[in-house]
Formats: C-alpha cells, structure tokens, sequence
C-alpha cells in the first residue's frame, strides 16, 4: 500500500514539519510505503477535459488547505483523509459555524462581516455600533482564514470594535460573542469519531490560548458533553481526524474551533498519547476495508 502525505508548498513552521515526519513513521512502522510531498509540484492538471494525476498513490493524508488539488486528487479516485469538503469547511471559520449550527453543538453567537471589494470605500455609519448592540462586549473579531491565532483581536469597546472592522475591511472576516475564559480553552483530538487525546491550553499573557501564541498545554479530564460535542463536531464535517477547541462556559461546552489539520505535538508530549500512531491505524483500517469491499 502507498501512500503519500501532502504538505503545503511553502511549508517553513516546525510544528508543521514534525507533524507530517510523525504521521510518517507510524504508517511506516505499519508497513505503509509512504513519502511527504510538497504541494506546489502540480501533482494533477486538468487535460483533455479530464482530471489527471502524475503519481499513483493508494491514499493521501492531506496536512495542507489549497482546496482546489483534494478535488483533483477526488476525483482521480484517491481516498484523502482529510477529504476536500472536509477541510474547505474547517479552513473557512464562518462556514464552520454555519455547518455547526443547528447540529446539536453550542457555538458562540456569530456575525458574518460583507465582503468590501473597494479600497476607498467607507464602514456604514452605525455599523460597528450594531455589532456591539448585538454581540456586547468584549467581542471577537477575526478573520474567516487563518491558523494559530493569528489575526484574531478582542475589541473591548466601540472605539476598538470600529478599528479592527477597518483593519479587516477587505478581507472576509466576523464578529463573535466572547464566552469562556480569557486565555484558556481545551483542545480534543478526534480520530475516526472517537476522542483520543484531551488539552487544556492556557496562556497567562494573552486572551488567545493557542500554543503558537504562548499558550501552555496540560493534560484534561473533560466531562461527556465535552466530548460528545467534540465527535459530534467531526461527524457533522465529516473529518477522519480533528481538534475540536471548546470553551467552558459556565461548565457548558462551546465550539470555538475546529481544526481539520490540528497540530498534535504538543498534545502527544503533554499526554503520552500516540496520536500520529492512532491515526496512521485507522488510516490503515479505513483502507484495508476499501480493498475488502472491492
């Protein structure tokens, strides 16, 4: 069997990197002959009216977020884990929220900012005091794309409400009701539907608790809802494998994030859990049932 794991073009940040040589060596020591590939190779191409692809590969564990190459690789018949729809649903914030609700899981109150496509244009009056009549403060602004807490700010008033609305003013972003604590929130690995592994992530410095912003993880013994929220996360998005962040608001579990490509270093080292071994096992096992089914 062979596989492949594909990484983004650009791919610079450590994490990222240990991640796919993690993934590796446990298909590896499963007998999977498996090789990172970086996007950017122009692995598929669409020719004579049809999709193809230069590389025959059994599956692909797919560690980056171009959505146009899993439509490809799709529909040249390879099994991605995690599919296309998948990970287009997780990398847009808003479409996450938008898929969630109604599914049984808390997620924060949401507003979707318009897409503004003139750069001399102006924010509406009564705009930002709108969103604070809505949501209250402090609130959320953040952009619809982006990884490790990055581009995410905490508007405490109108005045700074108005400021982070015009600095992301041409690139899709929302607002969100706050909930939870400052700092902290609890990271749970979901593979093939079953919660493996459960963070907490605190930062002392920063309302952001991510680890990439200096957040610290410790091991967490969650309540059920918690963890029926977080399967339920992945079976709504249909992710092989995710990290569901969940705030604790007032002992209840609300969906801040989820993360098709969640980072899981720090969770393996903080829990003793083999999380690249349990997803290269039921990478293995979803692939030995396709062949049996054929």
């Amino acid at each position: 069997m062979r596989g492949m794991i594909l990484v983004n073009a650009y791919i610079r940040a450590a994490g990222m990197i240990r991640q796919a040589e993690r993934v590796a060596e446990e298909l590896k020591a499963r007998g999977a002959e498996t090789e990172i590939v970086k996007n950017g190779t122009f692995l598929c191409d669409v020719r004579e009216n049809r999709i193809t692809c230069r590389e025959k590969y059994d599956f692909c564990v797919y560690l980056d977020k171009d959505k146009y190459l899993p439509r490809m690789l799709e529909k040249c018949g390879m099994r991605l884990f995690n599919g296309a729809r998948a990970v287009e649903l997780c990398d847009d914030k808003m479409l996450t929220y938008i898929a969630l609700a109604g599914g049984g899981v808390n997620v924060p109150d949401t507003l979707a900012a318009p897409l503004c496509y003139y750069a001399d244009a102006q924010i509406p009056a009564g705009y930002a005091e709108e969103i604070g009549k809505r949501l209250g403060y402090p609130l959320v602004v953040k952009k619809s794309f982006g990884s490790w807490g990055m581009d995410v700010r905490l508007a405490s008033d109108e005045k700074e409400l108005a400021a982070a609305a015009e600095e992301y003013r041409m690139f899709p972003h929302l607002y969100q009701k706050r909930v939870g604590v400052s700092g902290e929130d609890y990271r749970v690995l979901v593979v093939g539907g079953r919660t493996i592994a459960c963070m907490k992530r605190k930062n002392e410095k920063d309302f952001r608790s991510n680890i990439e912003a200096g957040g610290k993880g410790s091991v967490a013994q969650l309540p059920e809802s918690f963890l029926k929220t977080a399967k339920r996360c992945a079976e709504i998005l249909g992710l092989d494998y995710c990290g569901v962040d969940l705030l604790d608001e007032g002992g209840e579990p609300y969906v801040c994030e989820v993360n098709s490509n969640a980072l899981f270093n720090e969770a393996e080292r903080v829990t003793g859990v083999n999380v690249a071994g349990a997803y290269a096992e039921y990478i293995l096992q979803a692939m030995r049932a396709v062949s049996q089914s054929r």
